[in-house]
């Protein structure tokens, strides 16, 4: 099974944005912002997706990517 990379980090960083000033402008708590960046939530809600979007001037696969295990490939 593969995997989703959560690459948050990287458009903050190419956008020069912090943590706190992308949550207060997408309307979400830091530390659930956090939780997503670092690759632990469990799902996205697509408004909190097109809001990160809109402010950060990016797409959906500019943060999000798909890897496929190295055992998927053997099955």
């Amino acid at each position: 099974m593969g995997t989703i990379i959560v690459n948050l980090d990287v458009m903050m960083a190419k956008r020069k944005m912090s943590l706190n000033e992308l949550a207060s402008k997408i309307d979400i708590t830091a530390p659930n912002l956090s939780i997503l960046k670092t690759g632990k939530a469990k799902a996205i809600r697509f408004s909190t997706l097109t809001a990160i979007c809109q402010v950060l001037n990016c797409q959906p696969g500019d943060i999000l990517e798909y890897k496929e295990c190295a055992n998927d490939l053997s099955e």
